[in-house]
């Protein structure tokens, strides 16, 4: 086994056996630029991104503090490796790069297919998975974080983490903080081997979540030797919204504003319509963001709308969101996990509308959130106008008080994170803290 704390990731990839018959890439010609920082931690994190944006925004938020050079942050190079085209869209910080994967969509009863190459499925994962190898054994990181599915998107990753662990790579599983209801979940972690994965390929698996709120191992059946490599850092939240600047607040006329999200707007077209017939509160601009999935003949319809409206500004996507978010009156948002933590570190009333197929995951996440004040709920079969306007009216009157949540994930990771990779800086580690370094023989 490759001992990661002395041995840097170049190393380790020179070290690494060229495969029979690859082609050697002739170098000599390329004048290479000064830079800066070569020996730093390299940190991998994987999203296999099939619906909405969810995925990838966590992945990049996880990214720029794993890349922060300051006390909370790991002062990683961070690759993320995406099945989501949109990821160029978003600003992203120095040290942290992408690769996009051929994108796959899920359709509303939860099958899959490729998002663009006319293909077969199976042959679009093939060249993921060939993709994914490649770029992983040549970043050769320090740690890789998996986000959700333990094997990758149809066993993409099956081959490469036995690969990546036996040169040292650190690996975590990253899950968010509800898979789904606890018969489904259980059900889908047992069909994905969850338990057997892990136990073979993975030191510690991340739970985005308050356990108080959601116990997930729990919920998702998870035999009591995986359950114990579980810890719920706490949602994503705080660290999520920028600092106040020009792009904080949207190009409307007022200085006050409530908005409306409905994700990357794949299946948000109900709810976005719904937004565009309610009346907002007196002296205020709806402000709807339709997401860059959404149908270009749904947009056509919302547009057409706000031109009929005064109070009405609709935008297909913005990079500023969570700090229009933090910004608004009230929110009116679909129930995913990357939103509601967002929303979760502002104290803004939220009204979430959660997607109760084919998964009831963002139902379950809304529900025990409701019972805890964090926010309320409406089913997309009660959506009406009417009722969003309601809401929205006795909602600008008020704040939330979301204090007594687990919000800090984000530096929670970092810790864990920067105490593991940055050798130079002496942690003393609590008596309990010693999943990540259990003997890898006895995994």
């Amino acid at each position: 086994m490759v001992d990661s704390s002395s041995t840097s990731p170049a190393a380790r990839t020179a070290a690494a056996p060229r495969p029979a018959g690859a082609r050697r890439v002739r170098t000599a010609a390329v004048r290479a630029l000064p830079t800066r920082g070569s020996a730093r931690p390299r940190v991998a994190l994987y999203g296999h991104d099939t619906q909405g944006l969810g995925h990838l925004r966590r992945n990049l938020a996880l990214a720029e503090v794993l890349a922060d050079d300051g006390p909370d942050g790991a002062g990683a190079d961070v690759l993320v490796l995406s099945g989501a085209p949109e990821a160029g869209l978003f600003p992203r910080p120095e040290g942290v790069d992408v690769v996009v994967l051929p994108g796959v969509r899920k359709d509303a009863d939860g099958g899959y297919a490729p998002r663009a190459l006319r293909s077969d499925l199976a042959d679009v994962v093939s060249i993921r998975s060939a993709l994914l190898a490649t770029a992983l054994t040549s970043f050769a990181p320090d740690l890789l974080v998996v986000d959700k599915a333990p094997w990758g998107f149809g066993g993409e990753l099956a081959d490469v983490l036995p690969v990546l662990r036996a040169r040292g790579t650190r690996v975590v599983l990253g899950l968010r903080d509800v898979l789904d209801d606890p018969a489904t979940a259980t059900t889908q972690w047992a069909a994905d081997e969850g338990d057997d994965a892990v136990r073979r390929c993975y030191d510690e698996v991340w739970v985005y979540g308050d356990r108080a709120v959601h116990d997930l191992p729990a919920a998702a059946g998870m035999a009591p030797d995986v359950a114990a490599r579980c810890v719920h850092v706490g949602y994503l939240a705080e660290g999520r919204v920028p600092e106040a600047d020009a792009a904080s607040r949207p190009p409307v006329p007022t200085d006050r504003w409530v908005l409306g999200v409905v994700g990357g707007g794949q299946d948000g077209a109900p709810l976005a319509r719904a937004l565009a017939e309610a009346p907002a509160p007196e002296g205020t601009t709806l402000v709807l963001v339709a997401g860059p999935q959404l149908p270009d003949d749904e947009l056509r319809v919302l547009r057409e709308r706000a031109l009929a409206r005064d109070d009405l500004h609709v935008v297909r996507f913005s990079r500023h969101s969570a700090a229009w978010a933090a910004g608004a009156e009230a929110v009116v948002a679909m129930g995913g996990a990357n939103t509601v933590a967002e929303l979760l570190a502002t104290d803004v009333p939220a009204l979430v509308v959660p997607r109760t197929r084919p998964r009831r995951e963002q139902e379950v996440r809304a529900r025990a959130l409701e019972a805890r004040g964090a926010l309320d709920v409406l089913l997309p079969e009660e959506v009406t106008p009417g009722r969003l306007g309601a809401w929205l009216a006795g909602a600008v009157t008020r704040r939330t008080d979301r204090s007594g949540l687990a919000l800090g994930g984000l530096r929670t990771v970092g810790e864990r994170v920067a105490r593991r990779l940055r050798p130079a800086v002496p942690v003393q580690l609590a008596a309990t803290d010693t999943t990540w370094e259990t003997d890898r023989a006895a995994v």
